[in-house]
């Protein structure tokens, strides 16, 4: 059986960013940066933005940022390559490089990501930022049911 390589890591990466990207600009375009809309009780869109990483870290930390996701997406895409065959990892690896990609066009155009789904009791994140945490914990899966399969042949 072929499993799905490059190809579907990058079509899946793809989805990530044009989904992000479109609800980022929905809210940009109608909350003011600053402003909270009531969603459900409970959950607000608010138009902030994050010059961090995950949920405010290393909030204004620049070139630290940039050092973090650049060693982290060759470290992931390293990974990709040596492990391509495994059943799929071309799916959390899409997953992660779209919301890597999908924060960074923010970064890029606004110096700041722009987060907007804001939970009470929790900080604000956006579509990139939720695909990043599914990726992690589908790479876990993935990475964990490798070892666990050969045990069971």
């Amino acid at each position: 059986m072929r499993v799905p390589g490059p190809a579907a890591a990058l079509a899946t990466a793809g989805l990530v960013v044009a989904v992000d990207q479109a609800t980022k600009q929905l809210v940009a375009t109608n909350i003011a940066r600053g402003d909270q809309v009531g969603v459900i009780p409970g959950l607000d869109f608010t138009n902030t933005r994050n010059t961090g990483v995950a949920f405010g870290a290393l909030e204004g930390g620049g070139v630290i940022v940039a050092v973090l996701i650049g060693v982290s997406l060759a470290l992931l895409l390293g990974y990709f390559a040596a492990n391509r065959e495994r059943p799929w990892l071309w799916l959390p690896v899409g997953m992660l490089l779209g919301g890597a990609l999908g924060n960074l066009a923010d970064r890029a155009r606004e110096g700041a990501v722009i987060d907007f789904i804001d939970p009470i009791a929790w900080p604000a994140f956006n579509v990139a930022d939720s695909s990043i945490v599914l990726g992690v914990l589908v790479l876990l899966w993935v990475v964990e049911e490798g070892p666990r399969r050969r045990r069971s042949t």
